[in-house]
């Protein structure tokens, strides 16, 4: 194959996994993005197509570099190793299954990609700091009936049938794929597809209509910094959180929550806050979740506390770097009374935090936020897909993000844009599921299963079967020519 016609399939592919991820992602081009690269794959030496694969993928990683070193301040070498692993394992993926084709392992072939995908990912949510923040899934959230198989899978699941559509169209594609296995490989994939489809629809058809709740959730403007509660600037905000709790509590708002790390208190001046926030949440016979820094003993955590319960919540999971100077809560919280529970922010980048919740009874999580303003889109609705894993709804208050409230489906039922030089507030009546899903009630089965089916293709990767590897010619390769599968 010429030169021009590898470069351009390795360029049309990054171009294509640049556009489709990163922060804000265009839905739909994932399920393209791999085809370039692929389609040229058997038709290349085994080193061509690995190269083009890593260089593909590199336009995703330009996508994430000035956000892990800008935005959230992670090491350039932690950065290096993320992006250059993920880069590295697409084109080994392209290159095995590549080999899978040539040796007429199409059904392996097909499955190599999204299994080896998966794998990696869920990996990094296992071993990684970033829980499953690394997923290709939430690129798709606009197409909610296909975000409906994380009710099943998890995120996983949803990654896998990104990855399988060029996989298949791939190996369809094939040299020495004839009619009648390309007829068994669409149809399989097809009919998985249909199945997915109509799970998706009628999933969102049956979302919840019993009880409901109504939450507000509010946003006041502040100085840049966390804002000491005994300072000037302190006092103001709490007055002013205040009032639009009384506003919000007027438009029938049955709990408020506000952002996360909004003010810095210690034992001596938490009255300041807790003393006004009471009196309001008391008065109003409602709920109010704050977000602070709170230090005791001197130990500082990231706390969210309701009121007027003065139930406390410490932030499990903390972002590496940014949060060294504090610790991580062990504890989990739910409203007295009520079944809603307490998180904070990057808590919910990994799914296991809201299922444990789920399973100790939780049908809505309350969320003081921060995010960076830039990831307000894909932070969000990383929040939303942890509802549709686990069935609760999601009612999430950053102060740099977007207040978002969604139901256990994934619908968006209020969202407004947030910045610290404005008060916003939004107010939604979020419907309570009372079943558990699959993924709630069993974890990563999904995620598991993916990783034996990967070890299946990787194993059928190896020359080492009787079965002689075809060339273009349908004759057996020479031992020249299989040095190179």
């Amino acid at each position: 194959m010429k030169r021009y016609l590898i470069l351009a399939a390795a360029l049309v592919s990054a171009l294509l996994w640049y556009l489709g991820t990163g922060l804000h992602p265009l839905p739909g081009l994932l399920f393209l993005a791999p085809l370039p690269v692929l389609l040229i794959a058997p038709r290349v030496g085994a080193g061509t197509s690995f190269l083009a694969g890593l260089l593909a993928w590199c336009g995703s990683g330009l996508r994430y570099w000035p956000y892990f070193i800008d935005t959230i301040e992670q090491p350039v070498l932690v950065t290096l190793l993320l992006l250059g692993a993920t880069a590295v394992v697409f084109g080994g993926l392209v290159t095995m299954t590549r080999a899978l084709m040539l040796r007429g392992r199409l059904g392996l072939a097909v499955l190599a990609l999204p299994t080896g995908w998966v794998t990696f990912e869920f990996a990094v949510s296992l071993a990684g700091q970033f829980g499953a923040w690394w997923s290709i899934a939430y690129s798709q959230f606009d197409l909610l009936p296909l975000m409906q198989t994380a009710a099943v899978t998890g995120p996983w699941g949803i990654a896998f049938l990104i990855m399988l559509v060029p996989a298949t169209v791939a190996v369809l594609a094939a040299p020495e794929v004839i009619g009648a296995q390309r007829f068994r490989i669409a149809s399989a994939t097809t009919l998985l597809f249909v199945a997915v489809g109509a799970f998706g629809w009628w999933h969102l058809a049956g979302a919840p209509e019993r009880d409901t709740v109504r939450v507000g959730l509010l946003a006041v403007s502040q100085p840049p910094e966390y804002v000491p509660v005994d300072s000037a600037d302190g006092r103001d905000m709490v007055a002013r959180a205040v009032r639009e709790i009384d506003r919000l509590a007027d438009q029938g708002a049955q709990v408020v929550v506000l952002p996360e790390k909004a003010w810095k208190a210690d034992e001596s001046t938490l009255p300041m806050l807790a003393g006004p926030l009471t009196e309001v949440a008391t008065r109003r016979g409602i709920h109010v979740v704050a977000g602070l820094v709170k230090t005791a003993g001197g130990t500082s955590v990231n706390a969210a506390i309701d009121y007027p319960s003065g139930l406390e919540y410490a932030k499990h999971r903390l972002v590496p770097g940014l949060e060294d100077d504090l610790e991580p809560g062990t504890a989990w919280q739910r409203i007295p009374g009520e079944p809603w529970a307490l998180a904070v922010c990057f808590d919910l980048d990994g799914p296991d935090l809201v299922r444990e919740n789920r399973n100790r009874g939780a049908l809505l999580l309350l969320v003081p936020a921060l995010d960076f303003t830039d990831d307000h889109w894909l932070h969000s609705r990383m929040a939303v897909m942890r509802g549709i894993e686990s069935g609760v709804g999601i009612a999430r208050a950053p102060q740099l993000g977007e207040l978002v409230a969604s139901d256990s489906r994934g619908h968006i039922l209020a969202s407004a844009r947030t910045d610290i030089t404005v008060t916003r507030s939004v107010v939604a009546t979020i419907p309570l599921e009372s079943d558990k899903t699959i993924y709630g009630r069993f974890g990563d089965w999904f995620g598991w299963l993916t990783v034996a089916l990967f070890a299946v293709a990787a194993i059928g990767s190896f020359p080492w079967r009787s079965r002689p590897v075809l060339g273009p010619s349908r004759r057996p390769i020479t031992s020249a020519e299989q040095r190179a599968v």
